[in-house]
């Protein structure tokens, strides 16, 4: 069979109005897991709270999920250093700045510190 009525056959409409299940095309993908589909890990929230130990004027930035990740917060030091971690939510995040006693703030609607992106690695 060639490639064109692979294809064909692959994305042809399920039945006559057009309709496919949802299904149809995933049984052929396989079972491949992106490496990017991590959950977060209370190793992740340790790194965090150790960089807030660590760090002067530390606050956290929280980001939205994605298709590639989950809802992660980038900390940000007064001096622009920062790491960015996976939280699983926002509730977990606000939970969290609140037992370290720092802001967060949503990364959508405020942005970033411009400290952040001046900021270099050595």
């Amino acid at each position: 069979m060639g490639l064109r009525a692979r294809l064909r056959r692959l994305f042809a409409p399920s039945d006559p109005r057009g309709i496919r299940s949802a299904g149809q095309i995933r049984a052929h993908r396989g079972g491949y897991q992106s490496m990017l589909d991590r959950e977060a890990t209370p190793t992740d929230l340790d790194e965090l709270r150790e960089f807030v130990a660590t760090r002067t004027g530390v606050e956290f930035y929280l980001e939205p999920e994605t298709t590639a990740t989950d809802t992660t917060v980038a900390a940000v030091a007064a001096d622009g250093e920062w790491i960015r971690r996976r939280v699983g939510s926002a509730r977990v995040a606000s939970r969290l700045a609140t037992e370290l006693h720092i802001p967060l703030y949503d990364a959508g609607v405020l942005g970033y510190p411009a400290a952040m992106r001046r900021y270099k690695r050595s």
